[in-house]
């Protein structure tokens, strides 16, 4: 299957953003006012028959470790690491393993993997900031006037209100993976497909070579929130309310965008209410509540708690169950770094970080897409941004010249007012002054390599994420002179809650190729060094394959553990392994952005000493956004990543590697 976009994090604090199988036009064709599409085969269709996420044989799993970790660990490291695997896959592994298949064959509604990693996103009490919430950012609108901040805030929210009709009227196209496209994402088969019952409708489309994806997580999208609780937090939905949350200045708002019949507002109501709203000259507050999403969870949670019972309980509802969050920013972008750092994190005044996403528009009109991850994946969010952008900039609801309607937005419109104590303002205090300290610490910078792209690797037989992957490998090495756990995430939608599973990039085959062309280039012809990216290529394909079909080896030891966990087992001395504990600590996370809607998207390295690098391979050029904190540095990084593909174009080439 071919890698797209997913956005992840690992376990504990594993990384982001990565491949997947999740690559599909954008939908054509719109419906009225009120969808954007009227799809003849049933959203939901193939959900029912879908296939079960597979639990790989035990062997295949310590295989499958061991080749990953070869890169990582001298030869006397990997001989002990040999040795616990053997004695787990011989002995408590083999008797997890078994009692994890007959849990599994009792829950055949699900996956081996959901409850575990909802568990892990939700009991982590690190804040959703940096350490977990990506952005994606959109294009600009291709006409430019309509770049305005309030014509674009009104087209999009629009456009996010026909995809929320669309999806619950049950017309949103099914999410499909098409191998043989002339063949299944044709109207004939869409019109056969509908008849064959839900219980068997995902065989008809595989014999087509189509592959329905899991869409159990877009219910979601809209109305839902993440609920700070001790210990472990709760994921809400209330899919009844009907009004939108608009943040700016550290203010909130909330104005009615569905009637009492479920109808979208019209679109000349949500301009005039945003306009009142952008007209709205109050100073900023002096204790933003929205600081207190920053949080620890567990301090957040004792916080929510005093806000319930200091008055404000009907209020946070209000926040919690709003269609979704629109933030209104009061400053142009300035630049690509200025972007990141403003969707990523901001100045922690303007975001509703634990609502399932905010749809962020800048002053000038740039947009993004910032999401919780707990309760997803990607795979909903992704195409929610294609279809929205789509949507808003080849059927906008308005024009630049739209006149707002003439209503009385001071009586649609209400601005939430919290009542806080002492206590409240001291927590908002403490709370803005370590999330200033933390995000002064965080880096950002990025490069566009225009000697080419995709067209020109796969020209070469080359795959093109193998190839941005193996110069990330490069770039370290010449950098920190070593090889370090590398994560890249996959999706495994294609099974019923599917999650993720972890390609590992850094193999035997990047660490020779790495070497080569960083220590030795002198020493190899180009056409060998052309030989070993070939088998860089290949391996990658391979591992990526694997682990779109649930054969990694990540997820099904981590549910081994989490399971031993949960039996109140003292942990196998695999997991006790430094070696574990090593693969596990991602100093690069790479993550994969391909979509035509998305400009530049990013994340937070997920370990101190780590990179978060987020990157796209266009047809003719290649871009990479780049994140660090002290003890790192992004930019060097960077540099040394435009020479390892200026390296390897020159090797495909045929010409000489400048040392």
């Amino acid at each position: 299957m071919v890698a797209c976009l997913l956005l992840l994090r690992a376990w504990p604090r594993g990384p982001a953003v990565g491949p997947g199988p999740l690559c599909r036009p954008l939908s054509s064709g719109s419906g009225s006012r009120e969808y954007l599409q009227r799809s003849i085969v049933p959203t939901m269709h193939f959900q029912d028959s879908l296939p079960r996420l597979p639990i790989p044989k035990l062997e295949d799993t310590m295989k499958r470790y061991l080749r990953a970790q070869k890169p990582l660990l001298d030869d006397g490291q990997f001989r002990k690491t040999e040795q616990f695997c053997k004695s787990f896959e011989n002995g408590v592994g083999k008797d997890l393993h078994e009692q994890l298949v007959a849990q599994d064959k009792q829950n055949k509604h699900t996956s081996y993997i959901s409850g575990p990693w909802f568990d892990m996103y939700l009991t982590a009490r690190d804040s959703v900031v940096l350490n977990f919430n990506p952005f994606l950012a959109f294009h600009p609108d291709p006409k430019s006037e309509y770049n305005d901040q309030l014509t674009r805030a009104t087209n999009m929210t629009v456009s996010a209100l026909r995809f929320l009709k669309t999806l619950r009227a049950g017309l949103l196209e099914p999410e499909v993976f098409h191998l043989n496209p002339a063949k299944s994402d044709t109207d004939t088969f869409k019109r056969l497909i509908r008849f064959v019952p839900s219980s068997l409708s995902w065989y008809g489309a595989y014999l087509v070579n189509a592959y329905p994806l899991d869409m159990s997580q877009y219910f979601r999208l809209f109305n839902s929130t993440r609920l700070p609780r001790p210990t472990r937090d709760e994921l809400v939905t209330d899919e009844k309310a009907r009004h939108l949350l608009v943040l700016r200045k550290g203010h909130f708002y909330v104005f009615d965008v569905l009637d009492q019949d479920g109808n979208i507002v019209s679109a000349s109501e949500i301009q005039a209410h945003l306009k009142y709203i952008l007209s709205d000259n109050s100073p900023a507050p002096e204790f933003p509540l929205a600081y207190l999403t920053t949080e620890n969870r567990d301090v957040w949670a004792d916080l929510r708690q005093k806000l319930v019972s200091g008055g404000n309980e009907e209020t946070l509802r209000k926040v919690d169950s709003a269609v979704f969050c629109l933030c209104l920013d009061d400053f142009p972008i300035k630049g690509l770094i200025h972007l990141s750092h403003s969707m990523l994190h901001s100045d922690g005044t303007n975001r509703w970080f634990d609502k399932s996403f905010n749809l962020i528009i800048a002053q000038d009109g740039t947009a993004a897409i910032h999401f919780e991850h707990a309760w997803g994946d990607g795979v909903a969010v992704l195409r929610f941004f294609n279809e929205v952008f789509k949507d808003s900039t080849q059927a906008p609801a308005i024009s630049p010249q739209s006149q707002p309607a003439r209503t009385d937005s001071s009586a649609a419109v209400q601005r939430l007012n919290f009542k806080l104590n002492d206590a409240l303002k001291t927590g908002i205090s403490t709370a803005k002054e370590k999330f200033d300290a933390t995000v002064k610490t965080l880096t950002v910078d990025f490069i566009r390599f225009y000697r080419g792209g995709k067209e020109f690797l796969k020209e070469q037989k080359l795959s093109p994420d193998s190839v941005a992957q193996l110069a990330f490998q490069m770039a370290f090495l010449r950098q920190y002179g070593q090889t370090v756990a590398t994560y890249e995430s996959c999706s495994t939608a294609a099974f019923k809650h599917g999650r993720t599973e972890t390609i590992r990039p850094a193999s035997i085959f990047t660490k020779r190729c790495s070497e080569a062309f960083v220590r030795e280039p002198s020493q190899h012809s180009a056409g060998e060094l052309q030989q070993m990216m070939a088998e860089c290529s290949k391996y990658h394909g391979q591992l990526t394959k694997e682990a779109a079909m649930g054969q990694g080896f990540d997820r099904h030891l981590f549910a081994l553990r989490y399971l031993a966990a949960a039996k109140g087992i003292v942990p196998p001395e695999l997991y006790l392994d430094p070696a574990y504990g090593q693969i596990n600590h991602n100093i690069l996370s790479t993550s994969t952005l391909s979509s035509p809607a998305v400009n530049i998207g990013g994340f937070a390295p997920v370990v101190p000493d780590g990179f978060g690098i987020g990157y796209t391979v266009h047809d003719n050029w290649i871009g990479c956004n780049v994140s660090s904190y002290p003890g790192r540095n992004a930019r060097e990084f960077l540099q040394c990543v435009e020479k390892a593909l200026e390296d390897i174009f020159d090797a495909l080439e045929g010409k000489c590697i400048k040392t």
